[in-house]
């Protein structure tokens, strides 16, 4: 058994499940396993060499069928940063990190290409967004692995589609091009904590789907949770709704957060610039 994958492991999990064996030391498995969600940055600017490289490394993820529908916006100018930032004041990393990316869905290429060849591309469909969001997500989260295979902390920043019509103004965006999500990114200013994860009993399978086992493993998994970094009583969501929760585990409080729909300018928008999702 390799210690070195094992703690990282259950610093991750904690729930008993498998450790890694006799795999040989990893530094970018570790790495992966031990990431962090960075919301506090120090003043130090990534060189410009260093962030052009982690927009190609974004750039050559997966892509859908090599249709190639992900692109990236570097958002500099302060004024765009600024007026995105106060969209949001419960996280103002967003106008306060060194650098500010933008990962777009593209399905307007794609069309564009159809035009310029003279071939008959509808990329307005819904598995035309499907693709292009899938592209932007894989682009996304391979830079933050190596931004932070570089020492980078970053914050993935999905609330920004919640404001789809002010943050496409402000981006400038066209028609069949949408945010998947923001990115945070500079350098930490604290070491920060290791978020604990589902249990693997409830969130892999083999042959078939199953969840039988869910209501005892999300139990246990809320207590082990709460009892490393609870959720304070002053955080509870929707106490004026539901009630203040006596035990308020990760559970309860997804649980209301998603009984308040998010996004709903998120669809109307789509269909207004380009979308027909037949």
């Amino acid at each position: 058994m390799t210690s070195e994958h094992a703690d990282a492991i259950a610093t991750r999990f904690g729930d008993g499940g498998p450790d890694g064996g006799d795999v040989e030391p990893n530094a970018f498995l570790r790495g992966v396993l031990s990431r962090k969600t960075v919301r506090r940055y120090s003043d130090q600017m990534p060189e410009e060499g260093l962030l052009d490289l982690l927009v190609a490394c974004a750039l050559s993820a997966s892509a859908k069928s090599d249709f190639q529908q992900a692109s990236v916006m570097r958002v500099r100018d302060a004024e765009k940063r600024t007026a995105i930032g106060k969209l949001f004041p419960s996280m103002p990393w967003i106008g306060a990190s060194p650098v500010f990316f933008v990962f777009l869905g593209d399905a307007r290429r794609l069309q564009r290409i159809g035009e310029l060849r003279g071939k008959p591309v509808k990329n307005g469909t819904l598995e035309g967004f499907f693709n292009a969001s899938v592209d932007a997500a894989l682009a996304l989260q391979t830079m933050i692995l190596c931004a932070e295979s570089e020492g980078l902390g970053t914050c993935p920043i999905s609330v920004i589609r919640n404001e789809i019509d002010t943050v496409a103004k402000v981006l400038e965006l066209p028609d069949m091009v949408f945010p998947v999500a923001g990115l945070c990114l500079g350098y930490p200013a604290g070491e920060g904590h290791v978020s604990l994860r589902l249990p693997r009993s409830i969130t892999t399978h083999v042959d078939r789907y199953g969840d039988d086992a869910l209501p005892a493993a999300l139990d246990d998994y809320d207590r082990r949770r709460h009892a490393r970094h609870a959720i304070p009583k002053e955080q509870q969501r929707g106490n004026a709704e539901f009630g203040e929760a006596e035990f308020y585990g990760w559970s309860e409080d997804k649980a209301r957060q998603a009984a308040k729909a998010e996004g709903a300018a998120f669809p109307p928008y789509l269909r207004a610039h380009g979308f027909s999702f037949d």
